[in-house]
């Protein structure tokens, strides 16, 4: 595979076509980027390989990087009695150089579709026949995307679980819990073309976050098609704390806000309500102090935030829906501000993009110390 930075722009002779692509098992590579997942790793391989004799031929690849909490060595003890089942160094660490990685050291001539898995999840029986089902039925596709169906055990999770499938949580994006199988242009990735996998570059490995809508956007620009299948779907475990909700949500907005830079996209509605909010809050606040009417937004922000959590204790029938609207307010503010942090970084002045970071990171170590839900 060329290497990202030698990456063409997708035009001229040499694009994949829309020809039936291989889908046996022999032509299919499972690539599984790690870091530090000994404990869900196994349990992330063996579901992938119970329920279904499609997978017993099925290469699996571990993209390990650098893991210190005997990840690989679980993987090394699995791969001796599993041939098809093999562990990659990752130096790079980040999940998407190990993916690219993978592909370099470990896919062969046969190998056709490219399947990326998440080490923390369980994957329900079938899941990468279904992928490797939809390209043979849409080889038009340069992609499959599949829908993610947020879940959780404890109380907290299950609240923020119910609330990061409504609209108000997702922004309306069809990967998250969307019922309708259709053309997109971002979506969870599942499963890749290898030829247009190579073709564009693979993921950039600069990014530590959201390299999947980056990686979308180039296949876009150079004229490939991602096809969402909602018949195939995958159950996706919340975090299961507000500090650990802020974290992952900071991460998407800086990386959102680096594909937007990246590409010089503009930002669609969805993702600028956050961000607008965020001002909004921060402008109304420092003004209620000599101007007391501008307290109405966040006064209005926080009795909707009230009244998603009485909706979210009704439907899911119990006091812990009461968590859905501090978690919603997290979410929305953590990627408005990890948005505006990199924005930031790009156009205004070095001391107000840290002032930015420390202070994230001061409420992130404030949560952090709190109960835990």
């Amino acid at each position: 595979m060329p290497g990202f930075d030698a990456m063409t722009s997708g035009q001229g002779p040499g694009l994949p076509g829309e020809a039936a692509v291989c889908c046996g098992p022999e032509n299919v590579l499972v690539v599984v980027p790690a870091l530090n997942e000994a404990a869900a790793i196994e349990a992330c391989i063996a579901s992938l390989r119970a329920g279904d004799g499609f997978m017993e031929h099925v290469r699996i690849v571990i993209a390990d990087g650098g893991s210190s909490d005997g990840t690989q060595d679980i993987v090394a003890g699995l791969a001796a009695a599993d041939p098809m089942l093999q562990l990659v160094h990752n130096p790079d660490r980040l999940q998407s150089a190990g993916v690219n990685r993978a592909v370099d050291s470990a896919a062969r001539p046969e190998h056709t579709i490219l399947v990326r898995c998440d080490a923390h999840s369980v994957y329900p029986p079938g899941y990468v026949r279904r992928v490797a089902e939809a390209f043979a039925a849409r080889p038009e596709a340069a992609s499959v995307a599949t829908v993610m169906d947020a879940a959780g055990h404890s109380g907290f999770e299950r609240a923020c679980a119910w609330v990061v499938d409504t609209p108000l949580g997702s922004g309306g994006s069809q990967h998250r819990g969307g019922g309708r199988s259709q053309w997109v242009d971002h979506g969870h990735h599942a499963g890749f073309r290898l030829d247009w996998f190579r073709r564009i570059g693979g993921y950039n490995p600069r990014f530590s976050h959201n390299e999947d809508a980056e990686y979308d956007r180039r296949l876009v620009l150079a004229g490939g098609r991602i096809w969402l299948d909602a018949e195939n779907r995958l159950v996706y475990r919340m975090r299961p704390s507000l500090a650990a909700l802020m974290r992952q949500y900071w991460n998407y907005g800086c990386g959102r806000a680096r594909t937007v830079l990246e590409h010089r996209m503009r930002p669609r509605l969805r993702q600028l309500v956050p961000v607008l909010n965020v001002l909004g809050l921060l402008g109304s606040l420092a003004l209620g102090a000599v101007w007391p009417p501008a307290l109405i937004w966040p006064a209005a922000y926080a009795a909707a935030l009230l009244a998603v959590s009485l909706t979210g204790a009704l439907c899911l029938r119990g006091p812990s829906g009461l968590w859905a609207g501090a978690a919603l307010g997290v979410m929305h503010n953590a990627w408005g501000l990890g948005f505006l942090r990199i924005w930031a970084a790009a156009w205004v002045p070095a001391w107000l993009s840290g002032v930015m970071a420390r202070g994230m990171q001061r409420a992130q170590r404030m949560l952090s110390r709190s109960p835990r839900p």
